[in-house]
């Protein structure tokens, strides 16, 4: 295997001008440079990661540890993530929480036992003891998407607010009324605020979220199953359901349809976090999409700043709104209301019953 000695000779330089091209130092001429990376790949060289790692005190490594991997918003995420890494010369080990306390501390064990450079986190349910330790001990830190109020480091996240208040405002221009949320786990920052958004924005139009039509869900497709069952259940059942995520709303759709109900004929369904899979679906759902690629991509950019001892900032990025056919006429603008057809009385669509 060559060496370092090897890549120098074949490039007529010095050991530490190949050094300071490897490392991409600035001082180096545009000749040399391209002398020494064609000697290089010629050669087939390859740095000894461990070595350097033992010189510079870094590895070049991130951890990511992601709430769910099944979640193709976190598939998603973490894909963003490791582009741009790449893009900066870190590498990327990515741990599944599976909405896990005790499994996120276990990757946080991990991953610092590996001697991780920073580490890049969408806290599971508040947090966990190992994760807290980390992050006020000073490791490189950055949340993701969710965050652990108190805990002094860069936030990059969707602000869904303006999104909710969009959907609002299309599904009360729709003519809908009664309208329910399926809620992420509580001690989660987006599981709480994505129903604080969603009753302040009902309430600009004088609407309630009254208890029962608030269900629990934890952003597993099982919960929104569940939970859209007991809505169905209700004397009076909701007109809408609204999932606040995607995987709840897949449950949701499968309770529509095992009840034969139709959407949004009978009930419309609207979630939070677009997929592919909602441009598919059989109607295709309308839902809010977070930038997530764009925050990937920043994700890493303020992880690299903290860990090279630059300034790193929370960023916040805007959702939107993504308006399908699974709540109403299609190509509504929010806050109207569509016309109705010759054929049709403009009084309230049917409303799913208890036993259908």
């Amino acid at each position: 295997m060559a060496g370092i000695k090897d890549v120098a000779a074949a490039a007529g330089v010095s050991v530490a001008t190949v050094s300071r091209v490897l490392n991409a130092h600035p001082s180096v001429s545009e000749d040399a440079r391209s002398r020494v990376l064609a000697a290089v790949d010629e050669l087939g060289y390859r740095p000894n990661a461990v070595a350097r790692s033992l010189r510079t005190a870094q590895t070049r490594t991130l951890g990511l540890i992601i709430s769910d991997v099944m979640n193709p918003y976190f598939t998603e995420l973490a894909r963003s993530v490791e582009e741009e890494a790449r893009a900066l010369g870190y590498s990327v080990i990515i741990g599944n929480a599976d909405e896990s306390p005790k499994l996120q501390d276990d990757h946080v064990r991990t991953l610092l036992d590996r001697r991780i450079d920073g580490l890049l986190v969408s806290p599971t349910d508040g947090g966990s003891p190992q994760l807290l330790d980390a992050a006020r001990a000073g490791t490189p830190t950055v949340f993701v998407d969710r965050w652990i109020p108190g805990v002094d480091v860069p936030v990059v996240r969707a602000d869904g607010s303006a999104a909710v208040r969009d959907l609002v405002a299309h599904l009360h221009g729709l003519g809908h009324r009664r309208l329910a949320i399926i809620a992420g786990p509580a001690a989660t920052t987006t599981g709480s605020e994505r129903v604080d958004a969603f009753r302040a924005a009902l309430g600009a139009y004088g609407l309630e979220l009254p208890e029962e039509y608030v269900g629990q869900g934890d952003f597993q497709a099982e919960s929104g199953r569940r939970v859209t069952e007991a809505f169905l259940a209700l004397p009076e059942p909701p007109e809408v359901v609204f999932a606040a995520d995607n995987l709840m709303a897949l449950g949701a759709l499968d309770a529509i349809r095992a009840r034969g109900l139709r959407i949004p004929g009978d009930i419309a369904l609207a979630a939070f976090d677009d997929i592919p899979w909602f441009v598919h679906t059989d109607p295709p759902v309308t839902a809010i999409a977070q930038p997530t690629r764009e925050l990937g991509r920043a994700a890493v950019r303020a992880l690299t700043a903290v860990i090279e001892g630059r300034r790193a900032r929370s960023v916040t990025l805007p959702a939107r709104l993504v308006v399908r056919r699974s709540c109403g006429e299609p190509g509504a603008p929010p806050g109207t209301a569509p016309p109705a057809r010759p054929d049709q009385s403009p009084t309230p669509r049917p409303r799913p019953r208890s036993n259908p």
